[in-house]
């Protein structure tokens, strides 16, 4: 899994922060979506500046070590399909880090290893 942003939390209860890879390097705020009328809906919306380019869904790892995290996902018109990733706060809750990581298309398939 690679870092693909860097946040803090923001005054307004979501978060703050930049998104940088090689073509990307935006200055992006989750907001906590406050029209949200179901479990499902997103809890956050992702925001450049007041255009929203995302959502956000509460969620928790297995595991023995579970954590709290926001599954991500990120739309742009150039891409083909969104980018997903997860938000995962410091355990001091003063930072979190966008990590993301390339799917296996032969897994997804059966086909490979």
């Amino acid at each position: 899994m690679a870092v693909i942003g860097t946040f803090r939390p923001s005054k307004q209860g979501g978060w703050e922060g930049r998104i940088l890879t090689l073509t990307i390097d935006r200055k992006v705020r989750f907001v906590p979506n406050d029209n949200r009328q179901s479990e499902q809906a997103p809890a956050f919306l992702a925001l450049v500046g007041w255009s929203r380019i995302g959502e956000a869904w509460e969620a928790r790892s297995r595991g023995d070590n579970s954590r709290d995290f926001l599954r991500v996902q990120l739309f742009d018109p150039i891409w083909t399909e969104p980018l997903r990733g997860a938000l995962f706060p410091a355990p001091n809750g003063l930072s979190a880090e966008l990590v993301w990581s390339r799917s296996d298309p032969t897994k997804e398939s059966g086909r490979g290893p």
